[in-house]
């Protein structure tokens, strides 16, 4: 049984505490459990913890630069920034039925996946050779994770071609899930983002954006730019 009444972000405000990556590992790991994670990956809470106890490490060495705004609030819909998400994959939660539990900020109406995705097609996006997730444990940690809404007007080859210059990763539709899962302040209207580590051998690009006053698993022309649709990326994955 889910909680779907449960905080999906820690508070922001202008009292907000500085960014803790424990205290922030740990709720997401709270977050994905009162989502039923741990049922959907057929183990129970305490089962589920001990699979991504590991990553716990990880996240605390791999923060990025949340200590460099350590006196600052930690806001990711000023910054489109996270340090951090906790990934399950589909190998364990399968995305038409994780994509449902997650929300807009402040909203309740559930995540969809796009009618455009024709039966059996959202199975061929797969990851990327470069977004190819580590480890073979179905659980990951996404680090340095960037909204990417100066690529909004951007032609998503160009925007994907910049990224890979840069040395930065492009999301997978599994990570996106997890960054709306973990971090749902990230879309905002005109801030949506492109899922460019999930293809599937033709000019489609997955992308979420809001549909509906809810979040939206959809797909884009490679060849198409939108004002409205950047392009997320992260900085390196850890198992």
């Amino acid at each position: 049984m889910t909680d779907r009444t449960h905080s999906p972000e820690a508070p922001v405000s202008s009292g907000a505490s500085a960014f803790d990556p424990a205290a922030e590992f740990d709720r997401q790991v709270r977050t994905l459990t009162a989502l039923g994670y741990p049922a959907l990956s057929g183990r129970t809470p305490e089962q589920f913890a001990e699979l991504v106890a590991p990553l716990r490490a990880e996240a605390l060495a791999h923060a990025g630069g949340a200590a460099d705004g350590a006196d600052a609030p930690y806001d990711p819909a000023v910054t489109g920034r996270v340090p951090f998400v906790l990934v399950v994959t589909r190998e364990l939660a399968p995305i038409e039925r994780t994509m449902p539990l997650t929300t807009l900020h402040g909203g309740r109406l559930p995540g969809f996946v796009d009618r455009t995705f024709e039966p059996g097609s959202l199975e061929r996006f797969v990851a990327t050779e470069e977004a190819e997730p580590p480890g073979r444990d179905g659980v990951h940690l996404l680090c340095d994770v960037e909204r990417g809404e100066e690529f909004c007007g951007v032609v998503p080859n160009d925007a994907m071609a910049a990224v890979a210059e840069r040395g930065r990763t492009l999301l997978t539709i599994e990570e996106g899930v997890a960054l709306m899962t973990h971090a749902p302040r990230l879309l905002v209207k005109n801030k949506c983002f492109s899922l460019g580590g999930s293809r599937s051998g033709d000019h489609r690009v997955p992308a979420v954006w809001i549909s509906q006053k809810a979040p939206k698993l959809g797909w884009c022309w490679a060849g198409n730019p939108h004002t409205w649709l950047g392009m997320a990326s992260a900085g390196v994955r850890r198992a």
